[in-house]
């Protein structure tokens, strides 16, 4: 499969891992608001969640789900409804003393909720589903291997662009330390943009070839 059809999936998925996007804007609000160390637990939480899409998609699951305008609805919401939640928590805690912030359990929560906001969003099967597939080869033995190949690619190139945002965040926040009022507003600011990626995702539609 390393042929210049692989190559050209390699270019386009690069190009696509440096798109922001709501990942990339998910990590850096939760970096900007708990740290460094709650950010790279969101990262390994959405990677996990991308490769839940694409064991899913392999399999078919997530076409089905996008088939049916009541389970992409049902998906689309609870995922919408767990970011709005992530939000509001995240403003409310921003009278918290910083020390509360390094505390394990956080960053065991961290990464269980990127696992839920990323394996809960309907949008993300649905590009895995319109992209992948262009770049498998008939011909091959496996497609499902391939599907799987390929999503496991995307989804680390991802992962290493979230772990530049999280880098650049966490270094403004350091910055920051000596304002504790501006790290408040920010942190607050952040749970108002977590909640607002979830209020997106609830007007999300359903791709009309599904």
């Amino acid at each position: 499969m390393v042929d210049a059809n692989f190559w050209l999936f390699l270019a386009a998925a690069l190009v696509i891992a440096l798109v922001p996007g709501p990942g990339i804007f998910y990590v850096a609000a939760r970096t900007f608001s708990e740290g460094r160390t709650s950010g790279f637990a969101s990262i390994a939480g959405t990677a996990l969640g991308g490769m839940v899409h694409v064991v899913a998609g392999s399999l078919g699951i997530s076409a089905i789900i996008l088939a049916s305008a009541e389970l992409f609805a049902a998906v689309k919401y609870v995922g919408a409804l767990y970011l709005v939640w992530l939000g509001i928590r995240t403003f409310r805690s921003a009278g918290r003393p910083p020390a509360l912030e390094r505390e394990p359990v956080g960053d065991r929560r961290a990464f269980c909720d990127g696992v839920l906001v990323e394996a809960l969003n309907p949008k993300t099967a649905a590009f895995f589903l319109a992209f992948i597939p262009q770049f498998l080869d008939p011909s091959a033995a496996s497609p499902t291997l391939q599907f799987i190949l390929l999503g496991a690619i995307s989804v680390t190139l991802n992962t290493l662009a979230d772990f530049g945002v999280v880098l650049m965040a966490s270094f403004t926040r350091a910055q920051l330390t000596s304002r504790p009022r501006l790290v408040q507003r920010l942190t607050q600011g952040s749970g108002v943009f977590i909640a607002g990626l979830g209020l997106s995702l609830a007007l999300a539609r359903r791709p009309v070839n599904s």
